[in-house]
């Protein structure tokens, strides 16, 4: 017999078991977010339990399966994403900027960000999502661009919609947008999700609650900007992204480095 599916307050009332203990200091773990969250189901599958292994020989040689591009493989298109196909997607069309920081404050310049998200129905471009939403012919939710000499990117996309997953009964995730920054070198990859002011859901999401400390977990909402809102075209939404440090954006806890 299959085991019965977790109800949402069986995994709220473990997201608040977690906050708690997250609370106190004999047993909150400072930085990133658990490996293991029981709240998040499938965590507990997705990162490694055995001790790292050291790449011997050329320490160059971890850097070889990482990806090569240059500043002419990147154009304006790519962070259009309402501009990559033939008409233009359905959705509420916004402007997603900010600035990429140092631990320090410092504008980080040359990075790449690439960015993937759902359709405005709450569905990805992909063979595997099952979710019985509309795809959208005009949209294919990926997107990428470099930090200018301010260390600031840009992208223009429509808002994603929330989607069901199978976590637990009646799970849904909040609207979000999937963030990659690949720093000077692969290895440093930070890939995390930035998330919509007053999202209802914020409470129920235990990938996003898995960042127990609030404050971390405030800085993963970007904010909505009325100066960066272009008249009768999109609305405009600021969101600064830290690469470390005590005031760094926390990591996706679904990506398992």
């Amino acid at each position: 017999m299959e085991p019965e599916e977790p109800t949402q307050a069986r995994i709220s009332a473990e997201i608040a078991a977690a906050h708690r203990a997250a609370a106190d200091p004999e047993e909150a773990a400072a930085g990133h977010p658990p490996r293991a969250f029981a709240p998040y189901r499938s965590s507990a599958l997705r990162h490694p339990r055995q001790p790292l292994v050291a790449a011997g020989g050329d320490p160059e040689a971890v850097e070889r399966g990482g990806p090569v591009f240059g500043v002419t493989d990147v154009t304006d298109l790519d962070a259009d994403l309402t501009a990559q196909h033939l008409g233009e997607p359905i959705g509420e069309r916004i402007t997603v900027t900010g600035q990429v920081l140092d631990r320090a404050g410092r504008p980080v310049t040359g990075q790449l960000v690439e960015i993937w998200q759902a359709n405005a129905a709450g569905r990805y471009a992909h063979r595997r999502d099952r979710h019985p939403a509309p795809l959208d012919p005009h949209f294919t939710g990926v997107g990428r661009c470099l930090t200018d000499a301010e260390g600031r990117y840009r992208f223009t996309t429509v808002r994603p919609g929330a989607y069901p997953w199978r976590n637990h009964t009646n799970a849904w995730r909040p609207a979000h947008i999937h963030f990659s920054l690949f720093g000077t070198a692969f290895a440093q990859r930070l890939v995390t999700q930035m998330y919509f002011p007053g999202d209802p859901l914020f409470p129920y999401d235990p990938i996003l609650q898995s960042v127990t400390d609030p404050a971390a977990r405030s800085r993963l909402v970007a904010a909505y900007d009325h100066d960066l809102s272009t008249p009768e075209w999109a609305l405009g939404y600021r969101w600064d992204i830290v690469l470390d440090g005590p005031a760094a954006t926390p990591p996706d806890p679904e990506d398992p480095r």
